[in-house]
């Protein structure tokens, strides 16, 4: 039974899909990747207004809209975009195997095809305006539980990598202003009797991510009753990508992600699919260390001639086909 799932899975990934199982079983690295990469136009966030003043806040423990507690933008240099100047390159933390955000596209006819996505677009645009070429670039390929590690230990500049501005990580990290806003959704295979977020998890293995907002919202909504007990949440993984594989294995009967991280992946395996609403919001936002609020101002200024300009096209190339809803960037306010 397994083994049929397992060729029907792949069978309709095609090259795509083989490529991702490869790369989610061989995920566990940080490689320095090629200066030039791919460049596109993106934007995922929402504009607005706001008002700051002071350093990045830090996450206390009445922090309710995490989303709000980043700097106001600033065009101004400071010691660490000097210090990213003299050293000629932006190094950015990303994902190398998430369809249509971050990842290498294996039916290139390019013998090394560079990464592409919504996310790349973004790192592409904040390294034109700091170093005035956007391809002054070093990715490092980082999994879903290393994004934080990778700043603090300066492995990284930022990490522009579908990552979740939450209270817990403002503690560790600073954030941008959101660029994109999403939610928690269930992804199961078609054939699955699981609905959605509720109690047709009962007795469900499901899979998240190690220090993913998703596993944390599983471990508490457990704890409070608001998820069935008998859910089996104990499998977790260093890359998200990984839990797809679990499930396409059979090892798993669900995987709860971001939507839309799972819509991208519902795209590649036509025999899974997304399973009721999401149960939560949240907002992505572009990692970076809390003392590096020279960057943080300047990252929030990219943001906001980017969803003037950029944001909408990258959306339209690379997550409207596969999310199919229509976007614009996320409301935003500053601490």
């Amino acid at each position: 039974m397994r083994a049929r799932r397992v060729r029907a899975a792949l069978k309709g990934w095609g090259g795509v899909g083989a490529m991702a199982v490869v790369l989610a079983l061989t995920a566990v690295f940080a490689l320095v990747l090629p200066l030039s990469q791919s460049r596109g136009d993106g934007s995922t966030g929402t504009g607005g207004q706001g008002v700051a003043e002071g350093t990045q806040t830090k996450a206390d423990d009445d922090c309710t809209n995490p989303q709000d507690q980043s700097l106001a933008p600033s065009g101004e240099d400071g010691a660490t975009i000097q210090e990213i100047r003299k050293r000629g390159f932006l190094r950015v933390g990303v994902d190398q195997n998430s369809y249509r955000w971050g990842y290498r596209d294996p039916n290139s006819d390019s013998e090394t095809s560079e990464l592409e996505g919504f996310d790349i677009d973004l790192a592409h645009a904040i390294a034109g305006e700091i170093l005035g070429d956007p391809e002054k670039i070093r990715f490092q390929a980082i999994p879903t539980n290393e994004r934080i590690p990778a700043i603090q230990g300066d492995r990284v500049d930022m990490v522009v990598r579908t990552m979740t501005i939450s209270c817990t990580r403002l503690k560790e990290v600073a954030f941008s202003s959101p660029y994109f806003e999403t939610g928690q959704q269930v992804l199961a295979p078609k054939t699955s009797d699981i609905k959605g977020y509720d109690d047709s998890l009962a007795n469900k293995k499901i899979c998240t991510a190690a220090t993913s907002t998703a596993w944390e919202t599983l471990t508490a909504d457990q704890e409070s009753g608001k998820l069935v007990a008998s859910a089996d949440i104990k499998t977790t993984v260093p890359n998200q990508l990984d839990c797809l594989v679990r499930l396409q294995l059979g090892e798993v009967d669900a995987v709860v992600t971001d939507g839309a991280l799972a819509a991208s992946q519902a795209a590649q395996d036509p025999t899974v699919e997304l399973k009721g609403e999401p149960f939560t919001t949240e907002y992505y936002g572009v990692a970076m260390k809390k003392d590096a609020d020279d960057l943080v101002r300047r990252v929030n200024q990219v943001l906001v001639d980017y969803r003037k300009n950029g944001w909408q096209q990258s959306y339209d190339k690379w997550l409207k086909p596969t999310i199919q809803k229509a976007a614009v960037p996320p409301p935003v306010k500053y601490q």
